[in-house]
């Protein structure tokens, strides 16, 4: 089969759904299927070689937002569009990208959600003159249901099926001011209502969609995430000292404040006297004044060297980190719709401690690969904490259980056949 997949690019920190999207479309092409992953909006990140190295960039960031802001603009002679979509360009927009605020970011995402009606459907144009000048894909994957606007003019010009894959939209959607949440939301319903299939990458989200956009019930089909697994191997000894570990972006919402927390009362109750803590994950401009308040937090309490931050770390950095655990917790305080980093960290024999909520649930369940605890609180994360890392043999069945379930039912392999499944329907309906 032929596949293409559309992925927003965040163009100077690291994406969870395009590393997802990355390794997918690489092992699409390691099945032998034709498989491309075009970035919109800006270059991708990622922390291994590209799928598709010379795709260019569609929506570039510059162009949707100046025609968004100037109608005029819409209209401007194409060589200026080319201009400010040349890759030095677009790497250096990078550099703020996340900057766009309030009713900006607003217009812009129910603009675009509203496609060939939206401000930047010459942007679209130029999408599909590319798709006709390739060889025709048999199906087109959408990595987010924000970007559904672009389905109803590719598929009625070009025929080609299009799917979308679910993934985090709710908190984005509502994070944006009135009334582009609400007028978001409504039209993000319409659009995806019109696809030739949706996936979601857990039950929880699922059903949680499906009722937020008015979609039938079970009309959203679940297919978990899967990891490479390459790179990613147990430790052959224990950590020197005791080691909780958090990875994810060092934001609020991932649950970092929680997890500073939790390590302070892990030592004030003494039982675990040379535990540390070690956070990684994407650090961008604007979450550095959290981080540095998480960082004070520590050193008020006495615990700076026992604690350590490492930010925007490369792959193989990220396993090393892995490696170096007792335990993960990212207790996130929204709804999370999966959590990559639990597989990475299963992959590597590390047990989960993880809230009873949104889709952790259902992934500790799947595995076996650790505890869950009650949502929200601190008390609840240390006490388990200090219970794994007073039981090590206890963690090391656990992380050995879930890192057997992720090499068997949570690799890239097993998603990748499950894409296929899905895409493979699309055809049968068209002969």
């Amino acid at each position: 089969m032929k596949l293409l997949f559309l992925t927003p690019g965040t163009g100077s920190y690291y994406c969870g759904v395009c590393m997802r999207d990355n390794a997918l479309a690489k092992q699409l092409c390691a099945m032998g299927h034709d498989a491309i992953l075009l970035p919109l909006y800006l270059p991708l990140t990622l922390d291994e070689s590209a799928a598709s190295p010379k795709a260019p960039v569609f929506f570039g960031g510059l162009n949707v937002y100046l025609q968004q802001k100037f109608s005029w603009f819409r209209h401007a002679p194409r060589w200026l569009d080319r201009w400010l979509d040349h890759p030095v360009i677009l790497k250096w927009l990078g550099r703020f990208s996340g900057m766009t605020q309030g009713a900006d970011t607003g217009q812009i995402t129910l603009s675009m959600l509203q496609g060939e009606q939206g401000a930047q459907n010459r942007e679209l144009d130029k999408l599909i003159e590319w798709i006709r000048q390739i060889d025709r894909p048999d199906v087109i994957w959408l990595s987010t249901g924000l970007l559904a606007g672009v389905a109803r003019r590719i598929r009625r010009e070009t025929g080609v099926p299009v799917f979308a894959s679910l993934q985090g939209e709710d908190s984005f959607l509502d994070g944006l001011p009135e009334p582009w949440s609400a007028r978001s939301w409504k039209e993000m319903g319409a659009r995806l209502g019109e696809l030739d299939g949706v996936i979601a990458p857990s039950r929880f989200f699922g059903e949680l969609m499906e009722r937020r956009l008015g979609l039938a019930v079970g009309s959203i089909e679940v297919i978990p995430n899967g990891l490479g697994l390459e790179g990613f191997v147990a430790a052959k000894e224990a950590p020197e000292n005791p080691t909780v570990g958090f990875l994810a972006r060092l934001i609020p919402g991932k649950g970092l404040g929680l997890v500073v927390e939790a390590f302070i009362e892990l030592h004030r109750r003494g039982r675990v006297p040379t535990a540390r803590l070690h956070c990684a994950g994407t650090l961008i401009e604007g979450d550095v004044a959290f981080v540095e308040a998480q960082k004070a937090r520590l050193k008020a309490a006495g615990l700076a060297g026992a604690s350590e931050f490492s930010t925007n770390i490369t792959r193989e950095e990220k396993e090393r980190f892995l490696r170096g655990l007792s335990l993960l917790s990212v207790p996130a305080t929204y709804g999370e719709a999966f959590g990559l980093y639990l597989l990475e960290a299963m992959a590597c024999g590390v047990p989960v401690v993880q809230p009873r909520t949104a889709a952790f649930p259902e992934i500790v369940e799947a595995t076996g690969g650790g505890v869950l605890v009650e949502a929200g609180s601190a008390s609840a994360l240390a006490l388990a904490w200090e219970a794994l890392l007073l039981e090590p043999e206890r963690a090391r069945s656990l992380g050995l259980a879930g890192m057997q379930k992720v090499q068997e039912a949570f690799s890239m392999e097993r998603m990748a056949e499950r894409f296929l499944e899905v895409s493979q329907r699309s055809l049968y309906k068209q002969v």
